[in-house]
């Protein structure tokens, strides 16, 4: 039997190394807010010839807006701006001459969004996160409440939320000097998404677990943790490949709209499932740790001989 346990120390290490290069970039750059949450304007644009990004940003550079982004769609005739607010004077202005370089535009989309906004999209999400952490912990141990040290279950789910939170923050950052990404609202559901998979990714090797533990008193706790993780693969696998081909082609195929939140949807996808293994790795070496001796002592049935 493959002994996926043994390989926890590359599992841990990976996890580190994208962890502290991420902080390392947050703490240095920051993270760049969108107009969700530190305020500013959205204007989607229609043109009747395609467009190239550059161009439109230029009109806007011009007006001292220098941090405006551009994305156009594939065929060149829709692009999606993000920039410092705008007066309507100046958007007026910005607009007639747009139509005068490329052409006739329509005004898809023109939205503008406070500060006070960003910060109550900020808090919902953290809220989210921690009440979501608090309820997967308590869950966890009350499923697991027949087999010794419970509560383990559940610090170590805990830890793996922690985990992809770290991770998508980490990765995001890199990405954000790589590419010039900005954190929005649209990306924090997509954070949340990916915990709640990751989540369901690792109640379901935890229970697995639980099912081998009941059944097989005696065998080592990282056999049982091992066998239980290659009775889980098939389902996790046929799972996270149906999803993973399906968020590839969406970012093939779908416009600069989508493109952001699909890439964190699958980075996401991608750090849940291998956050679940991170988790039952910590769980395996917490008991192999000795801690939990007493609590063996007690589990082990009359004549069983200690291990």
């Amino acid at each position: 039997m493959f002994d996926i346990v043994d390989k926890w120390r590359w599992c841990f290490l990976l996890s580190a190394i994208i962890i502290v290069l991420g902080l390392v970039s947050l703490l240095a750059f920051g993270l760049r807010l969108g107009i969700d949450l530190a305020g500013g304007a959205l204007l989607e644009l229609q043109f009747e010839q395609p467009v190239q990004s550059a161009g439109v940003r230029e009109v806007f550079v011009a007006h001292g807006l220098t941090d405006t982004v551009v994305q156009t769609t594939l065929d060149g005739g829709t692009a999606l701006i993000r920039s410092r607010p705008l007066d309507p004077a100046t958007k007026a202005e910005i607009e007639a001459e747009l139509e005068g370089k490329f052409g006739p535009l329509t005004e898809l989309r023109s939205e503008s969004v406070g500060p006070s906004v960003g910060w109550e999209v900020t808090r919902a999400a953290s809220i989210g996160v921690v009440i979501a952490a608090l309820a997967v912990s308590a869950y966890i141990a009350i499923a697991s409440r027949k087999v010794p040290s419970s509560l383990r279950y559940g610090v170590c789910a805990i830890a793996a939320v922690i985990h992809d939170v770290l991770v998508a923050v980490a990765l995001f950052s890199l990405l954000r000097l790589a590419f010039g990404w900005r954190l929005e609202a649209p990306l924090l559901m997509a954070l949340l998404t990916t915990i709640g998979f990751s989540v369901q990714e690792t109640i379901a090797v935890f229970d697995r677990i639980r099912e081998n533990v009941q059944r097989r008193r005696g065998e080592p706790f990282e056999v049982v943790v091992n066998r239980s993780l290659l009775e889980n693969m098939p389902r996790s696998l046929a799972t996270q490949v149906g999803a993973i081909l399906t968020l590839i082609a969406i970012l093939l195929m779908g416009g600069a709209t989508v493109k952001q939140f699909v890439s964190v949807l699958l980075i996401g996808l991608l750090s849940g499932a291998y956050s679940s293994l991170d988790a039952t790795f910590l769980l395996a070496l917490w008991e192999k740790s000795g801690a939990g001796q007493p609590l063996r002592q007690l589990w082990r049935r009359p004549g069983e001989k200690g291990r």
